[in-house]
């Protein structure tokens, strides 16, 4: 079943990690996927990236390969495998089309760090040591906000941003709700 996820048209559930620069979203993440991985869910993790990168090599075949123009080059071994994509002029990627490349048939929850302003369910990281604003007033996609101090949420759940465990949970039980919502993936 196809389900629309507040302007996702994606099959499968997506929660994403808003936040400013600095905050620890990636600090975060990598503490919490083997947290998720210890719960039995298979995560896929989406990164969206504001500058130009490169997870090749030079000097070896998949680089020179596309450095010699091919547009997209799938590289694999019995480990691992990535596809990399160059594009003619700079264009970003949507979301949905992100996900729609992901394996998603040995995927339960892709969860995103960053398209922040994007509409689809996130959860807000916090810290008042920034000076940054809380994003949840303006974004009505937020479902609760995780932070380092005491703060007034409204009525999202506030959750330790230094308790990874706690936002485990927090998601198994939001993941459950949308499941048991109707929105299963089939």
């Amino acid at each position: 079943m196809l389900t629309q996820s507040r302007g996702l048209n994606v099959n499968i559930p997506v929660l994403g990690f808003a936040a400013y620069s600095g905050t620890g979203k990636t600090s975060l993440l990598v503490r919490l996927l083997p947290l998720m991985k210890l719960q039995g869910l298979r995560v896929a993790m989406i990164k969206h990236a504001h500058h130009d990168f490169d997870i090749d090599t030079p000097g070896k075949d998949s680089y020179e390969l596309r450095k010699a123009g091919a547009g997209q080059v799938l590289i694999a071994s019995d480990k691992r495998c990535a596809l990399m994509c160059e594009y003619d002029e700079p264009a970003e990627p949507t979301l949905t089309s992100l996900i729609n490349r992901l394996d998603l048939a040995d995927t339960d929850l892709v969860l995103v760090e960053g398209f922040r302003h994007l509409a689809f369910p996130k959860i807000e990281l916090h810290r008042p040591s920034t000076g940054k604003a809380l994003i949840f007033p303006q974004d009505e996609n937020i479902i609760a906000v995780a932070c380092d101090e005491s703060l007034d949420t409204g009525k999202l759940p506030l959750l330790n941003l230094n308790h990874p465990e706690e936002i485990a949970g927090f998601i198994n039980r939001w993941l459950a709700g949308y499941v048991s919502s109707g929105q299963v993936w089939e």
